[in-house]
Order: structure tokens, then sequence, then C-alpha cells
């Protein structure tokens, strides 16, 4: 294997972003810090690299166990890093409370079906 990778490269092939170029944009926009530093999609990445990944709404903090260029099975992906358990268990608090938020949300009807049409249609020609 080789012994670096291009950052948005390794982002894409260990499956954190569907393509190449969403990760270069997220690299390039501050999602994602190596060693703690802001870097550019093109840095080189090195196996014990520590990279902090923002992703829909979701940090994960992951150390670069294995490098790799191209993008295989997602069984092969969860091999190439090794992600710390504060990281996951603040993932699995956080996927909790959007649960709960959701549930406490009030829900809309949506749209009305066809009987509730015929309400509307029928209260609105009596005016």
């Amino acid at each position: 294997m080789n012994k670096s990778v291009r950052l948005d490269k390794w982002l894409w092939a260990a499956r954190f972003f569907k393509t190449r170029p969403l990760a270069s944009v997220a690299v390039s926009g501050g999602k994602v810090h190596l060693n703690g530093q802001r870097v550019k999609p093109g840095r080189s990445l090195h196996t014990g690299d520590v990279l902090q990944i923002q992703r829909a709404g979701f940090q994960y903090d992951v150390t670069v166990l294995a490098l790799a260029e191209r993008r295989g099975p997602a069984s092969i992906a969860q091999t190439l890093y090794g992600e710390s358990e504060a990281s996951m268990k603040a993932r699995a608090e956080l996927r909790a409370q959007q649960k709960l938020a959701a549930l406490a949300s009030p829900q809309t009807a949506g749209r009305p079906n066809k009987q509730q049409r015929r309400h509307i249609i029928r209260f609105k020609q009596e005016r």
C-alpha cells in the first residue's frame, strides 16, 4: 500500500462521503480537521493521524488505521479507521435526543385526504 494518500480520497474511500467532490468541499469548508488543524483536501494522510469529521450534525473522532485510494465494500471501509469510544457515545446521545425531540414536536397532519378535501370545499362554498 501507499505511504500516504490525499485526505479527500481517503474520506471517500472510508465512506464518510458519498462522492469525492463532497469530501473535498467538506474539507475546504472546515468540516474536517487533521490532528486538530484545518487542512486542504490535497493534504497527505498517514496512518496514525487523528481526524475530526463533522457530518450531518454528528462529529466523528477517528484514527487512521489503514490507507486506501479506492472505494471498496463497506466492510473493508470500516477497517480503515478506528473511532474513539467518546465519539461513539456522544453520537448515540445526540441521536437519542433527536428522537425525543421528534416525538415531542407537534406533528402536522399532512395533506388532506379525499374526504377531508370535500369537507373543505363544502365549507368554502357555504360562505
